[in-house]
């Protein structure tokens, strides 16, 4: 049986009693389009199967599949603060969550969209968001920082990783999409360059959300510079099905967990 693959941050491995991954979709048992750590509850894949996949990530931090909470993800800019927890797949309407809870993993499935994850180690904080554009947008990572300050943490000692998601080498985007991130405050032009056809773009995702990050003056913020539609065999992309003419999908899991 082969273990569930992820990729970590090298700022966040450091801190003691902390758990996090961006997993790939490798060493699941999904198949065919969702094949194979296919993470998500709300697709078309045996529900089964996800649920062993969502298990094998877990083990990865040497937690039980229900310490891992969701949610359902709209791309707005609500967080939910986690306390006692829910039950699988009953998870609110947010793109992000915080908690102070130990033995508690906080999960974001993403198929282009950049997974986002916080630590604030000194108050024991951690945080973790789903920002697709719309979300970025509409500040859901500043309301995630925002969030953890109200549990106590610092934005002075908060240290986040962007996972892998669409590069801006894969990423044409139209004008409506780049008048919404201009609109959304000054500086945000260099995030854009010139696409392969007119009147189009090339959009760096997860260079807008670290822009947006940096001025909020954090301790850290690190991405991993992982292309999820370049890198097929080892990423699910929504890009690429909608690409290849659509069809059912698979969706990777990015967690973070306090563990000690």
């Amino acid at each position: 049986m082969k273990d569930a693959e992820y990729l970590i941050d090298s700022g966040l491995a450091g801190l003691p009693g902390l758990a996090h991954g961006f997993f790939t979709r490798r060493g699941g048992v999904s198949e065919g389009p969702w094949a194979a750590l296919n993470c998500s509850l709300s697709g078309q894949d045996d529900i089964e199967k996800v649920r062993e996949n969502r298990r094998r990530a877990m083990a990865a931090f040497g937690l039980d599949r229900p310490a891992l909470h969701g949610l359902k993800q709209v791309h707005g800019p609500e967080v939910a603060v986690v306390e006692e927890g829910w039950a699988e797949g009953q998870g609110p309407a947010a793109d992000a969550m915080v908690t102070r809870r130990p033995g508690l993993a906080l999960g974001i499935v993403t198929a282009d969209c950049a997974p986002v994850l916080f630590a604030e180690p000194a108050a024991g904080v951690i945080g973790a968001a789903h920002a697709g554009w719309r979300g970025a947008v509409g500040g859901v990572l500043e309301a995630t920082v925002a969030a953890m300050e109200a549990l106590g943490a610092r934005r002075d000692r908060l240290l986040v990783a962007i996972g892998p998601c669409i590069g801006r080498e894969s990423y044409e985007v139209g004008p409506d999409l780049r008048e919404a991130v201009l609109a959304s405050g000054p500086g945000h032009d260099r995030c854009f360059v010139p696409g392969r056809r007119e009147a189009r773009w090339q959009f760096d995702l997860p260079g807008y959300c670290a822009t947006r990050l940096a001025a909020l003056g954090l301790a850290g913020i690190a991405a991993l510079g992982r292309d999820t539609l370049a890198e097929e065999a080892r990423f699910f992309s929504h890009r690429r099905r909608t690409l290849a003419g659509g069809g059912p999908i698979g969706h990777q899991l990015s967690a973070i967990a306090m563990t000690g």
